[in-house]
């Protein structure tokens, strides 16, 4: 090649650019890709539950029921009856909190019933999240609950009984101040 001329591009820069220009451009014509998602498929993925039970699913568990649910599918993980398992622990803590060796369980550091209904519902169990039905994962919920003094041993949970449940520490999450300065759109 002579200096200060042009020369002619071999056949791999001239792919290379044209690869190049290629991934620069087709990102502008991805709006045409795919297809908007149905109703029906959107609702299997809305499956989130705010604390004031909006987003909870029709159905409902017994603290009976749950505690055969959680014989099959979580004791592996989270012990007998919620604690001395291989994971977290489930029950106890209540009161310890301020001490030296807090002990965070549902009982003792959550705030809200409904968070432990969706967590379980996304998250649980384990080796196939999402696999139970409603019934069942309302029957755990009651059934930790109960473990945790917080839902009578008779005790019965749906999308209206659910919300109500005060949990022992929900009055001592306090805001911080730095969020109360985002707005939020209404």
């Amino acid at each position: 090649m002579e200096m200060g001329g042009f020369a002619m591009l071999s056949p791999k820069q001239l792919f290379a650019g044209a690869v190049a220009a290629a991934l620069i451009v087709l990102p502008a014509y991805a709006f045409d890709f795919g297809r908007p998602a149905s109703s029906d498929e959107i609702k299997l993925w809305d499956i989130d539950v705010r604390p004031d039970g909006k987003g909870l699913p029709d159905g409902s568990g017994t603290v009976r029921h749950g505690k055969e649910v959680f014989a099959e599918n979580c004791a592996a993980c989270h012990g007998d009856n919620g604690q001395g398992g291989i994971k977290d622990r489930l029950v106890g803590g209540q009161g310890t909190l301020a001490s030296d060796k807090p002990i965070k369980t549902v009982g003792s550091f959550w705030p809200y019933a409904t968070t432990l209904f969706d967590y379980m519902h996304r998250a649980m169990p384990y080796q196939a999240p999402g696999s139970l039905s409603v019934d069942d994962y309302y029957a755990l919920t009651a059934y930790v609950l109960s473990l945790n003094g917080i839902l009578a041993p008779d005790g019965k949970l749906d999308k209206e009984t659910l919300p109500k449940v005060k949990m022992p520490n929900r009055d001592s999450f306090i805001p911080d101040p730095e969020f109360s300065k985002v707005p939020v759109s209404k």
